[in-house]
């Protein structure tokens, strides 16, 4: 392999070494064909044999380029983003070196696939972690999501129910059998504490928890026993006759609904390819929107039954969630003694792909945390995505409050459009956010793979134009934040409109909906990017401390809330809702626009 390091003075490669590669193939499939795992060497080979005899010290920036691209892309992303060194060779580097390069390019490469760990799963006796095939149908991604998606449900309508169970309007016309605050009696500021930052309190310390324990403990476990506690929570705010008591409450709910998401997305991360995971992320997120239009639909339910019982029918739903998932969830049992396929650390490729976890080994809750912070593009992602549930929270918690005031007289056809809104518009934006930045990944990924092979033999590599600085730019994994990087900026104007249409009941519906439909495509995107980065050892990890930092963004709710309820606001405001129009536009528009810049 290395002597070929001579011949690197030619942009061709010779028919004699050609007829070399394919000889060693064989020869090296035949006598490995009882060792997987040596198989996965060799089908790689051959791109590494290709680039030992392209010249990539001359001045081609491209073939630069694309043998960067090549060392960073692949079904084991995360292992490319661990190497060190990404930069190719310099012009005065000896044969040794470059032998290295190349070596180092056969080792990244050599991380198994997706299937080639299925393969790998067989040697149970070795402790090597047992895997299914994963799915890639749509009816097997549905028999994997539809459970966790109901309890996904049951958790953000128990969660954001109580913006429509709260009514400040100015004349104090609202009754105590609807209106949960007159009831109780706390203020606006309270309810803000008690919308964002009381379910944050131990929804913060449980995130961090939860995806520690989803990385080792049986998942379905972890799930049902949440699901369980946040609605005995949601029924017990039900029968509370203080103001302490509901608050209490929620700081157990928010410790219980941090459990769900990183035990779901880990589960679908195992249970489902590559190539469809950013799809089934974010069917699997629908359950926010979905959860979100029912509790738009609570608005209906208490000027039916009271504010009372509808929390009690919330918890009902969330016990029949909990038990549809315990009979058609799979378990996958107690994962802490399993190895881990990973390609992090070893001397040769079988000890490079599977990492044990040792006797000795610093493996737990913060040794794991600090690894993940280290990679740049994932301190780029919380960052992004904590300013974005900025924006998305303070519009889940204030804004049912502000047109319930802007529009009093609409406010039942508001329930019913709005339950429209975020659950359509909300989850059709979310779906078909996965499904384009699925796509984005493919095309990426299928021209990196035409552009290999043209460099490979010799052709000179034809592409301009948009779609080209795309590629130049983003790989497989990144390409897929183009989705919250435009859908927040186009959300920006849509925001602004919804909250400044006057009196125009429609008007402000019709931009509220361009809003979601815009701004809703992020979530699975993003999922999707973090956990290709991290690696599958350290998904549940990582999975909780994205949801913690949706948990510091309750904060912005909060100050909101104080803000409104202390009046510091501008003086020349005539409404009491005109006021908390031009709170909201700043403070989501805001958060839009800088979230878009870090993504």
């Amino acid at each position: 392999f290395s002597s070929r390091a001579t011949s690197r003075q030619s942009n061709s490669i010779p028919r004699s070494n050609m007829v070399r590669c394919f000889a060693l193939v064989i020869i090296i499939a035949i006598f490995s064909k009882n060792n997987e795992h040596h198989n996965i060497l060799c089908s790689n080979f051959f791109a590494v044999e290709a680039f030992s005899n392209i010249d990539i010290s001359s001045s081609s920036r491209l073939a630069k380029r694309k043998m960067h691209q090549f060392r960073h892309t692949g079904n084991k992303a995360s292992a490319y983003n661990r190497v060190k060194t990404n930069t190719l060779v310099s012009d005065d580097d000896d044969d040794d070196s470059f032998h290295n390069e190349h070596q180092s390019a056969l080792t990244l490469r050599s991380t198994p696939t997706d299937r080639e760990e299925q393969q790998l799963g067989s040697a149970d006796e070795e402790g090597i972690l047992p895997s299914q095939p994963a799915s890639s149908s749509f009816r097997d991604i549905s028999i994997i999501v539809f459970p966790l998606l109901l309890v996904y449900i049951s958790n953000q309508w128990s969660r954001y129910s109580i913006s429509y169970l709260v009514d400040f309007s100015p004349d104090n016309a609202a009754a105590t059998f609807t209106a949960m605050n007159v009831d109780l009696q706390f203020t606006k500021s309270q309810y803000g504490l008690l919308a964002s930052t009381a379910f944050t309190f131990l929804f913060a310390f449980s995130s961090l928890i939860a995806g520690s324990l989803a990385d080792k403990y049986d998942r379905k476990l972890l799930t049902l026993s949440s699901c369980l506690v946040w609605t005995l929570a949601t029924l017990a705010q039900s029968q509370a006759h203080t103001y302490n008591k509901v608050l209490l409450a929620r700081v157990v709910m928010g410790g219980a609904c941090a459990f769900a998401a990183p035990a779901a997305y880990t589960l679908i991360a195992d249970k489902i390819s590559k190539d469809k995971l950013a799809f089934a992320n974010s069917l699997y997120g629908s359950g926010v929107y979905l959860g979100g239009a029912l509790a738009s639909l609570s608005l209906l339910l208490d000027e039916t039954v009271g504010w009372r019982w509808t929390l009690a029918v919330i918890g009902g739903f969330g016990a029949v969630a909990a038990i549809v998932s315990g009979v058609l969830l799979p378990s996958d049992g107690d994962r802490n003694n399993i190895v881990v396929i990973d390609a992090e650390n070893g001397d040769d490729a079988r000890s490079s792909s599977i990492q044990h976890k040792s006797d000795g080994e610093e493996n737990n809750l913060f040794s794991s945390a600090r690894q993940i912070l280290s990679i740049p593009r994932v301190q780029f992602i919380y960052f992004a995505s904590f300013l974005r549930f900025c924006s998305g929270l303070m519009i889940g918690v204030w804004a049912a409050p502000y047109f319930k005031q802007a529009f009093p007289d609409d406010a039942a056809q508001y329930a019913v459009v709005n339950a429209f809104i975020v659950g359509g518009l909300g989850m059709t934006s979310g779906i078909l956010g996965g499904y384009i930045a699925d796509g984005l990944g493919s095309w990426v990924k299928k021209g990196d793979e035409e552009d290999l092979t043209s460099i490979a033999e010799g052709a000179e590599i034809q592409s301009a134009g948009v779609p080209s600085i795309l590629r130049d730019n983003f790989d497989e994994e990144t390409i897929r934040l183009l989705l919250p990087i435009v859908g927040s900026l186009l959300a920006i104007p849509a925001w602004y409109l919804a909250t400044h249409s006057g009196t125009n009941f429609e008007a402000a519906m019709f931009w509220l909906g361009v809003e979601y439909l815009v701004a809703e495509c992020w979530f699975g995107p993003t999922i999707a990017c973090l956990q290709s980065t991290v690696g599958t050892s350290k998904t549940g990890t990582a999975q909780g401390m994205f949801v913690l930092t949706g948990a510091f963004a309750n904060a912005a709710p909060t100050l909101l809330g104080w803000i409104y309820g202390n009046k510091v606001i501008d003086a020349t405001t005539s409404s009491s809702s005109e006021g908390l129009a031009s709170l909201l536009s700043v403070g989501v528009c805001t958060g839009y626009l800088l979230s878009s810049v870090f993504f």
